[in-house]
């Protein structure tokens, strides 16, 4: 391995005095010589450089193979290497734990753990290992459209947390895996930052006109509560292509994206819906209805039942108390809410069966 220059201090635990500005200090030296990985002790600190680093190829990968950390310079495959040897050779299960704030890189991050261990592994796992590291890069756009927004940091940040499970066989290889999502940021369908955007699917579905739209009366030029003051894009209708693409690459039947995209139009829809007090309860002052319910493949009755009151257990009894205006819309929400959350978790499940399913 050709040895290169140091530069600043490449573990944090060997600073002569730590303190916040001389942490930042050494941070920033590296940073300006492309040394975006530092350590504290076992820990990596890394800093996003937002662009392509020549550091990630297979010669890079050799260095590590069989390193301990403190003989190579800092890197994510350095914690990738040293999580496969504590595996392979104490049998324990490892677990790594990537944080840091939104467009810091912990997707990529994740993707080069990957990477390294389906290097670092026998030919016939290496397969399996490729297999689905490739059909979680394909299937990224999707988890993406419904899954991430624009936030007044990063134009394109990951609303959703990931936890990816590898299962080994006894020698060390990747025989399995599976992948979860949770803490998706629903409270962002029903309410926006100013500055800031909805999940993605919302403006491609209303990025251009489409079967979708015909269907539901949607026209891209209304104003809709669900995507605030922002208003879709020529990218977000590149986007859209792109996520149906995507959805057919990972062999989601037709029927299946139609009913997707409906229920993301039953969400915009039951935005629009607004509620007024009437004799005997309440009554929807606005929107409509009927389109909403056709959208979420429910029907009308039942969805104007279920905003409008709701029933009670009552010394054995069941109660139905009418909703005020105020309690219908806080359910209307609450639908809204779930509805887009339930959506995004079988996506992820689906994309999840799907990449068993390829060979």
């Amino acid at each position: 391995m050709t040895s290169q220059p140091e530069v600043g201090v490449s573990d944090f635990v060997l600073l002569d005095n730590l303190t916040t500005d001389k942490f930042i200090e050494n941070l920033h030296v590296r940073f300006q010589h492309n040394k975006i990985y530092t350590y504290i002790g076992e820990v990596l600190v890394s800093v996003n450089p937002y662009k392509n680093l020549d550091i990630y190829a297979a010669q890079h990968m050799a260095q590590y193979r069989g390193r301990e950390m403190f003989e190579v310079a800092p890197h994510v495959y350095a914690v990738a290497d040293a999580c496969q040897r504590v595996l392979r050779q104490q049998g324990r299960d490892t677990c790594v734990l990537i944080s840091g704030e939104s467009g810091s890189g912990k997707t990529e991050a994740s993707k080069f753990i990957m990477k390294y261990i389906a290097a670092n592994t026998t030919q016939v796992h290496r397969e399996y290992i490729d297999r689905v590291k490739n059909v979680l890069i394909q299937s990224n756009s999707i988890l993406e459209t419904f899954g991430n927004a624009k936030t007044n940091r990063n134009d394109n940040s990951s609303r959703f947390g990931k936890y990816m499970d590898i299962n080994f066989d006894y020698k060390g290889d990747p025989v399995g895996g599976h992948i979860s999502n949770y803490l998706l940021e629903k409270s962002r369908v029903v309410a926006l930052q100013p500055g800031e955007r909805n999940f993605h699917a919302f403006y491609q579905l209303l990025s251009s006109k489409n079967s979708y739209t015909n269907k539901y009366g949607l026209t891209c030029n209304s104003r809709y509560k669900i995507v605030g003051s922002e208003r879709p894009t020529a990218q977000d209708s590149k986007l859209y292509s792109v996520t149906n693409s995507a959805f057919s690459a990972l062999g989601f039947a037709q029927s299946v994206v139609d009913d997707i995209w409906s229920i993301v139009a039953g969400v915009i829809l039951l935005g629009e819906v607004t509620f007024s007090a009437a004799e005997g309860g309440t009554a929807v002052a606005g929107g409509s209805v009927s389109a909403c319910a056709a959208a979420l493949g429910v029907a009308e009755g039942a969805l104007r039942s279920a905003l409008g009151s709701r029933v009670l257990a009552a010394g054995g009894d069941l109660v139905t108390k009418q909703h005020s205006p105020l309690d219908a819309d806080y359910t209307r929400l609450a639908l809204a809410k779930a509805a887009y959350d339930r959506l995004f978790t079988w996506i992820v499940q689906q994309v999840h069966y799907l990449a068993l399913k390829l060979k």
